[in-house]
């Protein structure tokens, strides 16, 4: 799956390959960590 991360207020957001919020972070590399641990599961 394809993700879209963005600058939004001083957090990032990631977004699916629809453009649907899946989830907020403080910043890219949290965001990334997350991501492989959704994709790990």
């Amino acid at each position: 799956m394809d993700y879209k991360i963005r600058y939004a207020g001083g957090h990032v957001e990631v977004l699916n390959e629809q453009g649907e919020f899946l989830f907020s972070a403080d910043n890219e590399y949290e965001a990334r960590c997350e991501l492989r641990a959704i994709e790990a599961a």
